[in-house]
């Protein structure tokens, strides 16, 4: 356990010594940072009443499949320093108070089985947020939530450290009358507006959805990035290619967590007949 720790801190910070460099290396061309947001979806939707920033995970519909795992903790990183260093100073000075975190808005709707191969890299990339990123959000809504979910959340909640599990919020349906409650309509992510549950990755209307690349949001940290990039290399042109990221080892309560998922989804798949054998399924290996 003392040598895990130890390594934890050392990659720690390595990736702390990156970070500045990770900024400055754009994921070009353009059609593969688009299939990385198409493939991770993640986007910031609007301000809370008291002025934290909302983002929103399409958790039940990310694949991880469009690109390899270093872009996707790249751009990860990227938006993580996007917030810290240009969104909560933007909210603090509109708000006129400190704002350090954020709310996150979870659609788990589209969540299935074979999402078990995408566990370790959500994993890896939540082990980089706890030893880079701590404390950096206030509560985690969790929307159309199928019942695979709840079944596996049961025995994970008992997982879960204290502080964690009261963030945590199980919003009913798509979630749309209790997130009212705390921020303007026109904040809410696109999933949540629509009458019934459920969403979809793509909303039909670009400046809507906020997981899409032609948002504003994600127009507004890409041309960041890339002026950053200039910044740094004025008469370089921009280079394809991924920045290299020491990958941490996953937290060993992550893994734990993993694990307790994969077997409550065996144990569904057996007791309730789920369509589909899930003999031999096995999480992937993100480098795989």
């Amino acid at each position: 356990m003392c040598m895990m720790l130890q390594l934890l801190d050392c990659l720690n910070w390595r990736v702390h010594n990156e970070i500045d460099n990770i900024l400055t290396k754009p994921i070009v061309p353009t059609d593969l940072y688009r299939a990385v947001r198409d493939s991770h979806l993640i986007g910031m939707s609007g301000y809370s009443r008291e002025g934290l920033p909302v983002f929103a995970h399409g958790v039940g519909l990310s694949t991880y499949d469009k690109a390899s795992v270093h872009y996707y903790v790249q751009s990860h990183i990227q938006i993580n320093e996007y917030r810290d260093r240009i969104v909560l100073p933007t909210a603090s000075k509109k708000y006129g108070r400190p704002i350090t975190t954020g709310v996150k808005v979870l659609d788990m709707s589209g969540l299935k089985l074979s999402a078990l191969n995408q566990i370790k890299t959500v994993t890896l990339i939540s082990t980089i947020d706890d030893l880079n990123y701590p404390e950096k959000t206030h509560t985690y809504y969790i929307v159309n939530a199928p019942y695979v979910f709840s079944a596996c959340w049961k025995v994970v909640k008992p997982l879960l450290q204290e502080r964690t599990r009261k963030k945590i919020q199980v919003l009913s349906g798509n979630g749309r009358d209790e997130l009212l409650k705390i921020m303007d309509y026109a904040s809410l992510p696109h999933f949540c507006k629509r009458e019934g549950s459920g969403s979809s990755r793509h909303s039909g209307y670009a400046n809507d959805n906020c997981f899409s690349l032609d948002h504003p949001f994600h127009q507004q940290l890409y041309n960041y990035v890339k002026q950053k990039s200039l910044e740094s290399e004025p008469s370089q042109p921009i280079k394809q290619g991924s920045f290299h990221v020491d990958l941490p080892e996953p937290a060993v309560e992550g893994m734990e967590i993993a694990k307790t998922i994969e077997s409550q989804m065996h144990n569904f798949e057996k007791g309730n007949g789920v369509s589909g054998s899930l003999n031999g399924l096995k999480i992937n290996d993100p480098d795989a």
